[in-house]
């Protein structure tokens, strides 16, 4: 069976993504999700011209020549506006926030005064419009914000609130079940034999699930048996997540069984077998039910591959399922190489590296010496990954590069 381009693949998964349905949210529990709607404000802010130091609120011609002194005749704090007017040759006293008064139209700061009892010196000239903020200058009513398919910043919470918005509308989190194969497997902390493997890809690969916005439920281990992999799959697929992800078992050996167990069960694998390195075994599929459809990714089971893939593949599709628009292309960034590497083989190699300096304003990058896909500390202590595509031909020191960010 010939190796599917790494892009392709990624391009059919994102065909088969649709947002998921809509709710609504309190604005305190929207830290993270996506928008489905436009963002539009309820108010205009500020809602009237307010002052941006505190001083004293003046006519500017009153206090456009110095010396000049004016008369006190009261005070406008944030949440209690002066309720007169300001006449010629008075002023009213004013706080950062406070209501600008009738007649004012600038703001002389505390430090440029001098009162004594009800009468204030100027002693810097004003000029109109002067230390205020103007009514809308933030935003308007009815103006829109935000956009659907944006994911909600800490930040863009106290925007809403501000714009007089309660609740919001986004999409359902995609929910996501890790079903992991294999016989050698034990959970951490287990007391693990030298025979067997202590379970990592679901930590890592839950990681970036949960970080991508999803709620993920890990469905446990199965055994290295046709029918205990089957009845496996086949309650993971009847519990109706909208992803389900399997790691291990998805090559062509004796003990690989997840694939036959996939398809005996209906789902419909459309990839099988990707153009990359590490994570070549990669399949993905789609199982109908109930109305619904669930997307089915089957990951390699050396903890390395399962997580490059899960970047490269995984995150993408929660994203598109939240109503995110992605690109069916891999968002690589511009870098140099700090060392010498060699040609490429026929499959997209996505190499752990450091960033070791930096070079006309790109990183410099090197390749960890040791790129084997089941080594987790290389993993652990690369900064991103250096990709190079196909039959790249070998490069110098200094030429540019290819990265791809480890953390999303």
């Amino acid at each position: 069976m010939a190796l599917m381009p790494v892009e392709e693949a990624l391009a059919r998964l994102l065909a088969s993504a649709a947002p998921l349905p809509t709710e609504r949210v309190p604005l305190m529990d929207a830290a993270g999700r996506v928008l489905a709607e436009p963002l539009i404000a309820h108010r205009t802010t500020p809602g009237a011209d307010v002052s941006a130091m505190d001083g004293y609120a003046v006519r500017a011609q009153d206090a456009a020549e110095l010396p000049a002194t004016l008369t006190l005749i009261g005070e406008s704090a944030a949440g209690r506006p002066f309720p007169d007017e300001v006449l010629p040759g008075t002023t009213v006293r004013i706080f950062t926030g406070a209501v600008m008064p009738i007649g004012a139209d600038a703001v002389v700061i505390q430090e440029d005064t001098l009162r004594e009892g009800n009468r204030v010196a100027i002693r810097e000239a004003a000029t109109p419009g002067r230390h205020i903020r103007r009514a809308g200058g933030d935003f308007a009513s009815g103006e829109a914000l935000l956009a659907p398919g944006h994911r909600l910043r800490a930040r863009d919470l106290a925007l809403a609130a501000s714009a007089d918005i309660a609740e919001l509308s986004v999409y359902r989190r995609p929910r996501v079940g890790l079903l992991s194969t294999g016989d050698e497997l034990v959970r951490p902390g287990a007391g693990a034999g030298a025979h067997q493997v202590i379970l990592s890809n679901i930590y890592s690969v839950g990681a970036l699930a949960r970080a991508a916005g999803a709620e993920v439920t890990d469905f446990g281990i199965l055994p290295d048996d046709m029918a205990a992999t089957q009845a496996g799959v086949s309650s993971a697929l009847a519990a109706g997540f909208d992803v389900l992800v399997t790691t291990g078992g998805a090559s062509v050996g004796d003990h690989d069984l997840v694939a036959p167990a996939l398809t005996a069960q209906g789902v419909a694998l459309d990839v099988h077998k990707v153009a990359l390195r590490p994570g070549k075994p990669l399949m993905f599929g789609t199982y109908a039910h109930a109305a619904s459809v669930s997307h089915v990714l089957g990951l390699p089971g050396n903890p390395v591959s399962a997580h490059v893939c899960a970047l490269l593949y995984l995150v993408p599709l929660l994203k598109a399922l939240q109503g995110i628009e992605v690109p069916p292309c891999v968002p690589l960034k511009p870098a140099r190489l700090a060392t010498d590497i060699r040609a490429n083989e026929m499959r997209m190699d996505f190499q752990r590296a450091q960033i070791v300096g930096d070079q006309d304003g790109l990183p410099l990058v090197r390749p960890l010496p040791v790129q084997d896909s089941s080594m987790l500390s290389v993993l652990a202590r690369a900064d991103v990954l250096l990709v190079r595509q196909p039959h790249a031909p070998a490069a110098k020191a200094g030429e540019p590069c290819e990265i791809l960010p480890l953390e999303d």
